[in-house]
């Protein structure tokens, strides 16, 4: 979604989990032996899944970088946590292995006048809340896989309580269940009908989200 939306003034993202800051980091100091990772590589899910088995713990930083990159191109939904091979009948691979360096260099264009934080997501908010900043928060949905980290239904209360209190405009996407709409009880929300494909199943899910927003 940043990557899609027209650039602001001033834009912040969190990255939790440091993967994205560790891409950079790798491409800057070691960049042929990284694209070198993916010297007659192929879009395969027999691939694919060799390298979601394989432990972190037995790659160096460089192919550590390489396989997150290989993954989260590939995956359906850009998943962190329990990602899939993605297909369509519609276009080509997300990954271009022809062009790594290519769309590497336009992502860095687009991030280089981004400040990109650490931190756990409520404090970002407390430290960035003024009353010109529009937040969005994207938690994963209730009761499905998350983004790697645990993130349990306080931490909505905490979203909500967060949403009635600071002094910027704050936008949240959440599943929409009884659950969600309990906790944002008193925001405004808007429904919306999504579909999805799960696992590669060509057969699509109808379900809907909410939109909620606390102005």
């Amino acid at each position: 979604m940043f990557f899609l939306k027209e650039q602001s003034h001033v834009e912040v993202i969190n990255d939790i989990n440091g993967d994205l800051v560790n891409l950079y980091r790798i491409v800057k100091h070691h960049l042929d032996e990284f694209v070198r990772q993916f010297r007659w590589a192929l879009v395969s899910r027999k691939m694919y899944d060799w390298l979601k088995q394989t432990p972190e713990e037995t790659l160096t930083d460089i192919q550590q970088a390489a396989r997150f990159f290989y993954l989260q191109k590939i995956a359906f939904g850009a998943k962190v946590t329990g990602p899939t091979f993605g297909t369509a009948t519609t276009a080509a691979p997300r990954l271009n292995l022809l062009r790594i360096e290519e769309e590497l260099s336009l992502a860095h264009l687009r991030l280089s006048r981004t400040y990109i934080e650490n931190l756990p997501w409520d404090e970002c908010i407390r430290r960035y809340d003024r009353p010109h900043s529009l937040l969005y928060l994207d938690p994963p949905y209730w009761g499905t896989t998350g983004y790697g980290m645990d993130f349990g239904l306080e931490q909505y209360a905490r979203i909500a309580e967060l949403g009635r209190s600071i002094k910027g405009k704050m936008i949240t996407s959440t599943n929409d269940i009884l659950e969600m709409r309990e906790i944002f009880d008193g925001f405004e929300m808007e429904r919306v009908q999504i579909s999805y494909t799960v696992g590669g199943n060509r057969n699509k899910t109808a379900s809907s989200e909410l939109i909620i927003r606390n102005w």
